[in-house]
């Protein structure tokens, strides 16, 4: 419900035969670029703000232009890209020129979708990011799907080594650190090779055979703190993509003997080359995946494994639902919340009408209405058999006559552009983007159960559906929230940074407030400043004691009574998933800091302290 910028979306595609291979099989050299366009078009819900394309081609010769990229800003941005692209291609092929002169015509294609977490926007920030160079294998193409918590640390070591950086940009400075420890790899190999060959072209051919990717790697990943995909490749095509130690961030991998590919979600590369599931591998945490000049395939340990703590949030909301697992993930979150959801009604399932809020949490309401038909036909059975042989027919029809109500209430109608409003007005056009299905209740006897993915904010139930479910006069509003209490902010790629737009933090200093315990939070932000200036591995998350006075059934009540807007005649009840609940779930995506407030690598207990800084001097 709530449109969350998140993690970015990434797509490398690497042909393993020679061109003529894919000309004389498929008709076009454009196979690896039109494999790289489904990819990107397969992700374009994982970035929507721009989008940027590169190819290294291995086939041409000096004197002509061998790396190649196309950026472009905006929702349409794919689009716009691919069809400059053509247009470019086009132009070159009307004069029948050789494939081998034609502009992205390469080995190596690379995609990325871009959803900005740090208000940075321009094509200055757009990946990828490129180092360019004379020779093939010092130039160097990077892109990612990350956000670095240790960002003046890498930038530290820059200048230490008396770099300059550009910009003050983790993928820039990523680019640079990497691009360093890389001339430093192909000068050893020219100092190594320079008396066993006869000639400048020998000794690069040399040098770029022998180029060790995960050695670059090693030597510039030790300096990094966040979750991260990082995804590159240098002029000489050597491709690369490397998952943080503790597996926050997805990537997936499949390779045949035509070609290799790397993307955010398996489902994409599923449908994009036509495999079953069982044919897409996920790169292990701390793990690259290499394809060297070669075409030799490798994975290498870059990294010692962490505590694995792959994003939970990519499990509830953000990846494609059509995975395999996160689908079944998504129904168990349903089903698990059937007991408290009964509780709520009061067991009254007789009068209450179930629906959900379009369109992410429509596989969650599956689960859950699963678990209530299975609790249904227990209680068929359980009234039947109680009164075995005392029943009329009449009974017994009215019995197994007994169902699960479900509609669909929650419409989104339109997508209004309320940029032109200010003030009341525009949050009186914000409550018109979700209309509602008349009738589909029965008004002052129906409680209505709706399920949402999650809350974060809690701005559009309070501007929009609590005021347009509310018109069907029902007795009840039960909302549902498939994912925990969202309490602290994300510093690994989704933009949730700021404490006071989370609706669970505002509940609970409301609370502190109204029980005379702002003593809590001022000691809260005493040890914020007391640890700030610390290293980051001595850091802890202080802003757990803001949350210890209270049960999360109190913090729902309260978030239940700021959301409610003035003027609602149901009385409105928000039911939240457990953080066990999630875990079984989600038994392999144990990241749950957003509820938890345990992050999984010491700059996240640097970034919630900021955070909580950031708040308390702006609001005091």
């Amino acid at each position: 419900m709530e449109q969350l910028k998140h993690e970015c979306g990434i797509a490398l595609v690497r042909l393993l035969k020679p061109i003529d291979y894919y000309i004389e099989k498929y008709g076009t050299w454009q196979y690896g670029l039109n494999k790289l366009y489904l990819l990107m078009e397969k992700q374009h819900n994982r970035g929507q703000e721009a989008a940027g394309i590169g190819c290294v081609s291995t086939h041409v010769k000096p004197g002509n232009e061998y790396i190649f990229r196309e950026r472009a800003l905006g929702s349409g941005a794919i689009k716009e890209l691919f069809q400059h692209v053509h247009e470019t291609i086009h132009q070159k092929t009307i004069e029948e020129t050789p494939y081998e002169e034609i502009p992205f015509c390469g080995e190596v294609y690379m995609g990325h979708l871009r959803y900005s977490t740090t208000n940075r926007s321009g094509l200055s920030y757009v990946h990828p990011f490129l180092r360019r160079n004379n020779w093939r294998s010092r130039s160097l193409m990077l892109c990612g799907n990350f956000n670095m918590t240790n960002v003046d640390e890498i930038f530290e070591q820059l200048t230490a080594q008396g770099q300059h950086p550009r910009l003050y940009s983790d993928t820039l400075m990523i680019l640079e650190m990497m691009g360093n420890y890389l001339d430093r790899e192909v000068q050893h190999l020219y100092e190594l090779y320079k008396h066993q060959t006869t000639g400048g072209e020998e000794r690069n051919q040399k040098i770029e055979e022998n180029i060790n990717i995960a050695h670059v790697l090693r030597r510039s990943a030790q300096y990094w703190d966040g979750g991260y995909v990082i995804c590159g490749v240098t002029g000489n095509t050597d491709m690369f993509a490397f998952r943080d130690p503790n597996g926050i961030r997805p990537a997936f991998y499949y390779h045949d003997d035509e070609i290799a590919i790397v993307a955010s979600e398996r489902p994409v590369i599923q449908t994009v080359m036509n495999v079953k599931a069982d044919d897409v591998h996920e790169l292990e945490a701390g793990k690259a995946f290499i394809v060297k000049q070669n075409g030799a395939i490798q994975i290498e340990k870059i990294l010692e494994t962490g505590k694995l703590t792959p994003c939970s949030f990519e499990r509830i909301y953000f990846s494609r639902g059509s995975d395999k697992d996160i689908y079944q993930e998504r129904k168990t979150l349903g089903r698990l919340l059937l007991n408290p959801t009964l509780q709520a009604i009061n067991s009254d399932i007789e009068n209450t009408v179930f629906s959900f809020i379009p369109n992410t949490a429509e596989v969650a309401f599956f689960g859950m209405m699963e678990g209530f038909e299975e609790y249904l036909d227990k209680l068929k059975k359980e009234l039947i058999t109680k009164q075995a042989g005392n029943l009329t027919e009449g009974e017994v029809e009215r019995i197994l006559s007994m169902k699960i109500r479900k509609e669909k209430v929650a419409i989104k109608d339109i997508k209004l552009r309320t940029f032109i409003a200010e003030g009341t007005s525009r949050d009186d056009l914000a409550g018109h983007v979700y209309d509602i299905t008349y009738n589909s209740i029965r008004p002052q006897k129906d409680n209505l159960v709706v399920i949402d993915d999650s809350i974060v904010r809690g701005t559009t139930l309070r501007q929009s559906i609590i005021k347009i479910l509310d018109r069907l006069e029902p007795l009840k509003i039960i909302i549902v929230s498939s994912s925990p209490q969202v309490r602290y902010p994300d510093c690994y790629g989704i933009d949730m940074s700021r404490m006071e737009e989370f609706i669970a933090f505002r509940a609970a200093i409301s609370l502190l407030k109204e029980q005379g315990l702002g003593d809590i939070i001022d000691n809260t932000y005493r040890k914020c400043k007391d640890q700030i200036h610390l290293p980051k591995e001595e850091m802890i998350n202080p802003v757990k004691e803001i949350y210890k006075p209270f049960t999360e059934e109190e913090i729902a009540k309260r978030i239940a009574l700021l959301l409610t807007p003035e003027g609602t005649s149901a009385e409105v009840e928000i039911v939240f998933q457990s953080l066990d609940g999630l875990h079984k779930a989600c038994p392999n995506h144990s990241g749950d800091w957003y509820f938890s407030g345990n992050y999984p690598t010491p700059g996240g207990n640097k970034a919630i302290t900021q955070s909580f800084i950031n708040y308390y001097e702006k609001q005091y």
